[in-house]
C-alpha cells in the first residue's frame, strides 16, 4: 500500500481513537451519575441500576475498538497494514475503507465466524 493511502487510514483511525475517547469519557460520567438519589422507590432505583450497567457495557466494547484501532495504527508503523493476519494476502480497499481496523480478508473473516480458523 502507498503512502498515501497509510496516511488516510492513520488519519481516520485517529479520528475514530478520538471518537471513542470521547463517546467513553460520556458513557463513563453518566454512569458514575446514574446512582440517583436516596429516596427513590424500588423501581426507580432498578431503572437507574439498569442505566449504569449498559453505560459500563458500552464503554466495555469501546475499550475492544479502542484496542482494535490501537492495534490498526501500530500495524501501521510496521507497514503491516493492510495485510490479512490469516492469509496474509492483502485486504479488499473497500473492506479497509468500511472497517479501518479489520485484521483479516473476507474469506478469512468468514472462516473464523464458520470456527473454521
Amino acid at each position: 500500500m502507498d503512502q498515501k493511502k497509510m496516511a488516510t487510514f492513520r488519519e481516520k483511525l485517529l479520528l475514530k481513537k478520538q471518537e471513542i475517547l470521547e463517546t467513553f469519557t460520556k458513557n463513563k460520567s453518566y454512569g458514575m451519575e446514574a446512582g440517583g438519589e436516596p429516596s427513590q422507590d424500588i423501581a426507580d432505583k432498578a431503572a437507574d441500576s439498569y442505566t449504569k450497567e449498559f453505560l459500563f457495557s458500552l464503554s466495555n466494547s469501546e475499550r475492544r475498538l479502542l484496542q482494535q484501532v490501537d492495534e490498526a495504527l501500530a500495524r501501521i508503523d510496521d507497514r503491516r497494514y493492510g495485510i490479512c493476519a490469516s492469509c496474509e494476502d492483502p485486504l479488499n480497499l473497500k473492506r479497509l475503507q468500511a472497517v479501518p481496523w479489520a485484521t483479516l480478508c473476507i474469506s478469512c473473516q468468514e472462516k473464523q465466524e464458520r470456527g473454521q480458523l
